[in-house]
């Protein structure tokens, strides 16, 4: 389980406008939500933030957030950006509570090269990059290993072929597709055609030739 630590501030001003002042002030409006509390609007610097998201992936990291002098262990539940500038708008912290299992997308990791791949010049095609698993916030994985070694061309894995960490259980369909070895693709090579003894390319056999009489024999033709 990957773990990271941010620091908050409470806050009691709301609204559009207001959120508009903070992030001008580098910071970034957010609430903190749980089982058994009451939402509770708070901010976020965004230097931190950011540097914070350059380091972990968000979605699946258990956030250890200081706020009023306590510090809360959380998960990001929703995060808005500017679709422009990318800058974080909004973000949503769900408070942790032991014992209580959370769904969390955490990514595969595609290891080893594929026997069709070394051997046959296949192709590894990644169909499925994450897992919607649901277990306690304690056990949550940082990445889910797929060994993708012994598949050959035609084969792949399903959902229900992965191998996953105790006490995780996958939230995706059984039958989905994870990854599969396709066949190389055939290179297409054109054809060639024998024009008078010649063996030219088919651009060349379709190009009319252009056959012209001299001068003097196109006038004794017409004369005649």
């Amino acid at each position: 389980m990957a773990t990271a630590q941010l620091g908050a501030e409470a806050r009691s001003d709301r609204g559009k406008g207001v959120a508009r002042k903070l992030r001008a002030q580098g910071k970034v409006p957010g609430v903190i939500y749980g089982h058994g509390r009451e939402p509770q609007s708070l901010t976020v610097s965004a230097r931190e933030f950011e540097r914070l998201a350059e380091k972990v992936r968000i979605t699946s990291t258990v956030i250890e957030l200081a706020l009023d002098g306590r510090t809360a262990r959380t998960l990001i539940r929703e995060l808005q950006r500017d679709p422009i500038r990318r800058h974080v708008l909004h973000i949503d912290f769900q408070e942790l509570v032991a014992g209580e299992k959370v769904t969390v997308s955490v990514p595969l990791r595609f290891i080893g090269t594929a026997d069709g791949v070394k051997n046959s010049g296949g192709v590894l095609e990644e169909i499925l990059h994450q897992l919607h698993v649901r277990c306690d916030p304690a056990n949550i994985p940082d990445h889910i290993d797929v060994d993708v070694t012994p598949l050959t061309i035609g084969h792949g894995f399903h959902v229900a072929d992965l191998k996953l960490p105790e006490g995780v259980e996958v939230e995706d369909e059984a039958d989905q597709t994870v990854c599969i070895v396709s066949a190389p693709k055939a290179e297409e090579v054109a054809p060639v055609v024998a024009v008078e003894g010649a063996v030219v390319a088919p651009e060349a056999a379709a190009e009319p030739e252009l056959i012209r009489k001299p001068k003097g024999e196109e006038g004794e033709e017409e004369e005649s």
